[in-house]
């Protein structure tokens, strides 16, 4: 995972929920979105950013393991982008 890529979706989770959690809280957790306090709401506010600033689509009907903790969502991310 890098660095950077990992640091700017914290930033754009942490913004999708209003900043909470926190990007440092974030950047730590290696639990569920959900146990970090990310909503529904914030997950598919979450989804919109990714989508828009990666152009990496995020699928919530097919297998979206990559949704369940931050580890998963920014290797998933990392995967799709040059």
């Amino acid at each position: 995972m890098t660095d950077a890529l990992a640091l700017k979706i914290a930033d754009m989770i942490s913004t999708a929920c209003d900043g909470r959690p926190t990007a440092q809280e974030i950047l730590a957790s290696d639990g569920s979105l959900s146990a970090l306090g990310v909503t529904s709401l914030g997950l598919l506010r979450l989804i919109d950013a990714v989508e828009e600033e990666f152009d990496v689509p995020l699928d919530l009907d097919g297998e979206a393991a990559y949704l369940d903790s931050f580890p998963l969502l920014v290797g998933h991310v990392a995967a799709r982008t040059p």
